[in-house]
């Protein structure tokens, strides 16, 4: 079965910002999470580069306000699908 990534791709940065949490100034999300994904988020300049030794990722600006507008589409109880 073949699957759409983009699709994919979406879900992990709305579930990495339901995870997110404020680390001095920087949005960061555990990285718990399946690695090509986060190396595609990577490569459109969502979050920070996922192969480092942290074990979270930070947001980049886009990237937080990207992945809380996919956390509101896909998962807010009273949103429309």
């Amino acid at each position: 079965m073949s699957h759409d990534e983009s699709k994919i791709d979406e879900a992990v940065l709305g579930l990495l910002f339901l995870a997110a949490f404020d680390d001095h100034g920087l949005t960061r999300a555990w990285k718990g999470h399946d690695w090509d994904a986060l190396g595609r988020l990577y490569d459109q300049g969502l979050i920070d580069n996922p192969r480092s030794r942290s074990k979270s990722i930070v947001f980049t600006p886009e990237g937080l306000a990207r992945a809380k507008a996919t956390c509101e589409k896909l998962f807010r109880a009273d949103h429309p699908a």
